[in-house]
């Protein structure tokens, strides 16, 4: 397993769109649920253990080989909001791209020709990681990571929040981020036994709320 591979795939530089999402943030900023860095860190808090274990768990599944099409359909359940289903696709299709050029393979082109509009984003960077020799667990905190470094990111530039101060929000998730991907590579080991529905299903229905009522804005700064 190259650890390098790791670093080019959870780079935030990566070319796999995520730049131009939020996660959640833009909503939640402009509905007053984050006003700083304390206020930040609990919504990063409440998105990881939620949103970014279930992302978690379905990528370090599809390492380990479970179905593609059997996660997509179970990552679709777990997604009531139409808005974060168009855009965890719209994500996939650009990570498909970025990692078909980036590590060639049969599986990659053929997940591509399966899902011409993209398969949900953890599904396909599942996918990748195993493109890229990794292992479920680096999947899995690729996926917990992007869960809050997106909206630590997005704030910056939504309230002109210190960077040093989103950086030491990360900080301080950290244990918690290599917690919730064990327990996501633990559920993902069940799902080879036991299908999907071992997968968790975490609620965040105010990210759910939140994401259409930023979909239907005329204006806005990311996608979602």
């Amino acid at each position: 397993m190259s650890r390098t591979a790791l670093l080019v795939l959870a780079d935030g530089r990566f070319p796999a769109g995520g730049h131009a999402h939020s996660g959640g943030a833009e909503a939640a900023v402009k509905a007053g649920r984050i006003t700083g860095a304390a206020s930040l860190e609990g919504f990063c808090r409440g998105r990881l253990h939620t949103a970014g274990l279930v992302a978690a768990s379905l990528a370090a599944a599809a390492v380990l080989g479970a179905d593609a099409g059997e996660l997509d359909a179970a990552a679709d359940a777990r997604t009531p909001s139409p808005a974060l289903r168009v855009a965890a696709r719209r994500l996939g299709r650009q990570l498909t791209r970025a990692a078909r050029a980036t590590w060639p393979s049969d599986e990659l082109d053929a997940m591509a020709r399966r899902f011409p509009k993209g398969a949900h984003q953890p599904v396909v960077l599942g996918l990748v990681a195993r493109a890229a020799g990794l292992e479920p667990v680096d999947a899995a905190h690729c996926a917990a990571y992007e869960s809050v470094s997106g909206p630590a990111s997005a704030t910056v530039r939504l309230l002109s929040l210190d960077p040093f101060d989103a950086t030491g929000v990360l900080a301080r998730l950290a244990p918690e981020v290599d917690r919730v991907a064990d327990r996501a590579v633990e559920a993902a080991r069940r799902v080879l036994d036991e299908g999907v529905d071992a997968l968790p299903a975490g609620s965040a229905p105010l990210l759910e709320i939140g994401a259409e009522i930023h979909a239907a804005w005329p204006v806005r700064l990311f996608a979602s």
